[in-house]
């Protein structure tokens, strides 16, 4: 979004034109492409699963986000965010591991 910028006018022909120009970046469609992605890998998931244990599973979403943060777009993690991801991790390692 820092290629296409903010939205300051909320005008119709406004939000038209900044889609428009959003459309452009090919970041958004790998990004709608990766979103289309999980949604049908949860509902497969979700096939299999107990909602009680695919919904805490997806909160390795942060984690992953994290990572491609760093990765991706060069992003600086501060140490107390990689613990927030540790945590997170832990908590899905525990419900994996209640489930058996």
């Amino acid at each position: 979004m820092k290629a296409v910028g903010e939205v300051h006018d909320f005008r119709p022909s406004e939000l038209v034109r900044f889609v428009l120009r959003a459309m452009r970046v090919g970041w958004i469609w790998i990004g709608i492409a990766m979103m289309t992605v999980a949604f049908f890998s949860l509902l497969a998931m979700l096939s299999i699963e107990n909602v009680s244990f695919v919904v805490p599973v997806t909160a390795l979403s942060y984690a992953a986000g994290a990572i491609g943060a760093m990765l991706f777009l060069h992003e600086r993690i501060s140490r107390q965010r990689w613990l927030g991801v540790l945590i997170v991790c832990a908590g899905v390692t525990l419900v994996w591991l209640s489930r058996r």
